[in-house]
């Protein structure tokens, strides 16, 4: 049977939708974030907290990530072309990777630079009762644009943006930890300001590799988990016309999966039923993981893992078939086609004879007989087709 390949890409995809419901949340946010960011700054430095400073400078490294994710899911949204025909999504993975290294330059700078402080015993001050009311605001209002952003983010399928929520997550929970240590600073606890300040440093750098590394391994083709390519084996296997899946390659460009799959059917099918075999396997992975991009199947008609190098090279041609066929035996009955299957280092020949020229004098055993030395050469079995109707 002949092999069959083909791309299948995911057609409900709206790019222009996509990219702006992710301009339209970023945007928001870089507003959200950069007036957080202020008050904080200037909280911070009027009444004393080192860790409401520190958690202003990380809302404006959000703003600096807003930016980032705004060009990338413009340029990452466009559609496949000539020189990437499976779109353009590792651009969004690229920027996550940037966005990763950005936040932990900021968080390690941070950190270090609160660490020296705690190490150098510098004079400590009591903040402010602002400074409380400063972290309260950045609390509710991260987790609030968190929780939208991640919607919008699953909603379009973007790592990009689901790892902008989780910044956002960060900025809330640093602030939390600004609010506990501005408290505990006001009872007597002093240091506490400044512990905070390295422990939300800390956070930031945690985020920041969390994304840089999940972007690495995307880059250098990491493929599904074993539980989600077990699935989509068994799947396969329980498709109707599927003997054995012999191999099963996945691959990541954001969220979205690309998938390479050998699938070995019945050797004496055509190669349409074959096809559509593949169309079944391809339709009921998707119901299973909706984030399958794009499939290619190809069909075996038997396990090439068990017996290597099935088709050599030396394998005649359909061409060189007919022209041995009529060197030995004459030329064949007017309308004869021939079936021929590789299976297995051997070719399998069918005959098939029109019932108008039956040829009775042409058997398999005289087939067999005159390609004796034809070392390619399998079973022979010849068919006469019965008129229809």
């Amino acid at each position: 049977m002949e092999n069959v390949s083909r791309n299948h890409p995911n057609p409900d995809r709206d790019l222009e939708a996509e990219k702006h419901a992710a301009s339209k949340v970023t945007l928001i946010g870089m507003f959200l974030d950069g007036f957080l960011g202020l008050i904080k700054v200037i909280a911070g430095t009027l009444f004393h907290s080192h860790a409401l400073v520190v958690d202003g400078i990380h809302s404006f490294t959000d703003v600096a990530s807003d930016w980032v994710v705004l060009i990338v899911m413009r340029l990452s949204r466009k559609g496949p072309d000539d020189d990437h025909p499976y779109g353009h999504q590792r651009i969004e993975t690229l920027g996550t990777l940037v966005l990763g290294s950005l936040l932990i330059a900021v968080g390690a700078a941070l950190a270090w630079e609160n660490i020296l402080r705690l190490a150098e015993q510098e004079e400590l001050y009591v903040p402010g009762w602002p400074v409380l009311v400063a972290a309260a605001i950045s609390v509710l209002s991260k987790e609030w644009i968190f929780r939208y952003t991640r919607h919008v983010g699953l909603a379009i399928r973007s790592d990009l943006i689901v790892a902008n929520a989780w910044h956002s997550r960060t900025d809330a929970i640093s602030s939390v930890v600004v609010l506990l240590s501005t408290a505990g600073a006001m009872l007597g606890v002093v240091w506490l300001d400044t512990v905070a300040a390295v422990a939300v440093a800390f956070i930031i750098v945690h985020i920041g590799w969390k994304f840089t590394w999940d972007s690495v391994k995307e880059l250098i083709d990491t493929g599904l988990s074993k539980d989600d390519t077990e699935k989509l084996r068994a799947i396969a296997l329980a498709t109707p016309g599927v003997r054995n899946v012999h191999e099963l390659r996945s691959r990541r460009m954001g969220q979205d999966i690309l998938l390479d799959i050998d699938l070995v059917v019945r050797p004496e099918i055509s190669v349409s039923e074959g096809h559509q075999i593949g169309l079944k396997v391809v339709t009921s992975m998707r119901a299973a993981l909706d984030n399958i991009q794009g499939i290619n199947f190809h069909i075996d008609a038997e396990n090439d893992e068990a017996i290597p190098s099935l088709n050599e090279p030396g394998l005649p041609s359909r061409e060189e078939i007919r022209s041995q066929l009529t060197e030995a035996l004459g030329e064949l009955p007017p309308h004869s086609r021939l079936g021929l299957h590789y299976l297995e280092k051997r070719v399998h020949l069918e005959i098939f004879l029109d019932e108008e020229h039956p040829a009775p004098e042409l058997t398999p055993q005289g087939v067999q007989a005159a390609l004796s030395n034809a070392p390619w050469l399998g079973s022979v079995r010849i068919w006469v087709a019965a008129e229809s109707g």
